[in-house]
Order: structure tokens, then C-alpha cells, then sequence
């Protein structure tokens, strides 16, 4: 049987290997797009034999961005999405959210400001870039 990318990206944390992890990472490696919660669920539901109950999907998906594997991005409506596209690794890139759909983006190639200075006392753990506007599908209509 051969080992999903999913499977073998989970194996790498050295934690168990559970059907859930897989299944939901698998899922979010064949997105184009970041997902809500309620997103990722519906997808789910919609395959045979993969519907899992809202908190465990919660588990699975703290988890999951616990371990790098996928990233948490905060939206300007208050909602997390999660994406397991490429550049997610040390949150270092911008989200583009469109105002209309409310679709958000990764910008993995637009340069960031690498320096911020704060006052004495503060340290940066990490910092979210969200950029807001019209995506090019919303700007077209």
C-alpha cells in the first residue's frame, strides 16, 4: 500500500498517525484555496465515509497547525481559515482578503517588511499581513 503525502508529512512529527489527521490534510494538500471550519466540514460530509464531527475536526485542525503542517489565517470578518499551500512554514508571507467573497489568499512572493520596531519591552512572536480589496474574479463583475 502506498504511503499518501499526507500520511508521510504526519509520520515526520513523530506523533501518531491517525485517520483523521490523514483525511483532513490530505484534503486541505488538494485545495487551491483557504478553508473555514464549516468549509472543510461540508467537503468532508461529502465524501464516502468522511464525516467527522465539528469538534473533533477542531482537534484535528489545531493540530495540524501545532505541527506546521498547515497554517491558520486569520480574516478581517473574524473567521480562521486554514491552508496547506506552499510557503505556509513560519507564516512569513500576505493574505489577500477579498471584500466581496471574503476569499482569502496567500501571497507567498510579495516581500514583506522584515523589521518592526516596537517599543522596549515588546517582542515579536508573530505577525499577520492581511491585505484587503477585490479579488480579480469580483473586480471582473
Amino acid at each position: 500500500m502506498q504511503t499518501s503525502i499526507a500520511e508521510s508529512q504526519i509520520r515526520s512529527t513523530g506523533a501518531r498517525v491517525t485517520r483523521q489527521r490523514v483525511l483532513v490534510l490530505d484534503f486541505l494538500l488538494t485545495q487551491d484555496k483557504s478553508l473555514t471550519h464549516h468549509e472543510i466540514q461540508s467537503h468532508l460530509a461529502q465524501q464516502a465515509h468522511a464525516e467527522m464531527d465539528p469538534v473533533t475536526l477542531y482537534r484535528v485542525l489545531e493540530w495540524l497547525t501545532e505541527h506546521e503542517l498547515i497554517h491558520r489565517i486569520p480574516g478581517a470578518d473574524q473567521v480562521w481559515r486554514f491552508s496547506a499551500g506552499a510557503g505556509h512554514h513560519a507564516h512569513e508571507h500576505a493574505h489577500f482578503q477579498c471584500t466581496k467573497c471574503e476569499q482569502v489568499t496567500c501571497f507567498t512572493d510579495v516581500a514583506l517588511p522584515r523589521k518592526i520596531k516596537l517599543p522596549a519591552g515588546f517582542h515579536t512572536q508573530e505577525i499577520d499581513f492581511l491585505i484587503k480589496g477585490t479579488c480579480p474574479k469580483c473586480s471582473s463583475n
